[in-house]
């Protein structure tokens, strides 16, 4: 999912003071690699993805004073979710014409975003889910030893076997078991964490 979609309460207040820049430096860091990836992933070139992402937070920068929860289902990341699908239509709509076909591709792209564009949505979401993994990772990563943390890595992220990964880091077969599920533990920990500070 870069640091992640930590969309908690607290960042929102603090990105709402237009004078606490550093809360704005974080949460540019946090949401445009999401806004990019997904402006990529629905057709936009690199410049163009880049140019969008600029736009909204340009637009999320103007509007977040008005951005309120408004019960527990209320997320932030719909509300960016929304505001990037806009943004992509706008941008595929402004798009040139294709004369030597006789219509539009954008016109023929347009035609697939719903009003509800559940594709953009389940691109913003599993960004929110891959940032939220690789935020909780840095967490966990760094409260463990060197060696537990790379049997993790060997074997849940190389898929290398535990017995591979125990002659590799000269530990025992149980050694690596357990760091393997005990970070595996800690991430799910951390991960229900960042969620629920987000609600």
């Amino acid at each position: 999912m870069t640091q992640f979609p930590e969309t908690r309460e607290s960042l929102i207040v603090q990105v709402k003071n237009p004078e606490d820049r550093a809360a704005w430096e974080q949460f540019v860091s946090i949401y445009r690699p999401v806004i990019f990836r997904t402006a990529v992933a629905r057709g936009l070139q690199d410049a163009d993805a880049q140019d969008l992402a600029q736009q909204v937070l340009l637009a999320v920068a103007s509007a977040i004073g008005d951005w309120e929860k408004r019960d527990g289902a209320t997320r932030f990341r719909h509300w960016l979710a929304r505001v990037t699908r806009n943004a992509i239509v706008n941008a595929l709509s402004r798009g040139p014409k294709d004369p030597a076909a006789g219509g539009s591709s954008v016109q023929q792209l347009l035609a697939q975003f719903q009003q509800t564009d559940p594709e953009t949505e389940s691109l913003i979401d599993w960004e929110y889910r891959r940032q939220l993994y690789q935020q909780a990772a840095k967490i966990v990563r760094s409260d463990v030893q060197p060696d537990t943390w790379r049997a993790f890595e060997l074997t849940v992220i190389d898929g290398q076997s535990n017995r591979a990964a125990a002659d590799q880091l000269g530990k025992s077969l149980g050694t690596i078991y357990t760091a393997r599920c005990r970070i595996m533990q800690r991430l799910r920990d951390v991960i229900a964490e960042l969620e629920a500070s987000e609600a």
